[in-house]
């Protein structure tokens, strides 16, 4: 499969492509290694990948603290809020389903 550089018979290297917000969503060397990302509306990475098939994948919270990390290599950080919506515990012997209270 062709790179995009070579497909648009690009000739000055390095190639890059950047979104509206500046953020390099391209780049391509000379030697036909290439890496692509995504990014939110704050600028925050959200997806990487490279020739390598390395990846990698970022989630964040409404105030922009990454919350969650994983890529290819197996490695996951997950500092996610959990729910306790419909889980059951049990105090006592009797069995109790968790609610959410919203404010």
């Amino acid at each position: 499969m062709k790179t995009i550089a070579q497909q648009l018979n690009v000739k000055e290297f390095p190639f890059e492509i950047k979104d509206k917000n500046n953020n390099e969503i391209y780049y391509e060397g000379s030697r036909g290694f290439w890496n692509k990302s995504e990014h939110d509306e704050n600028n925050n990475i959200l997806y990487y990948e490279d020739s390598d098939a390395y990846w990698a994948k970022w989630e964040y919270d409404e105030n922009n603290n990454q919350v969650y990390y994983e890529n290819s290599e197996g490695e996951i950080i997950d500092r996610r809020t959990k729910k306790c919506t419909n889980k059951v515990v049990t105090i006592d012997g009797v069995n109790y389903e968790l609610k959410e209270i919203k404010r």
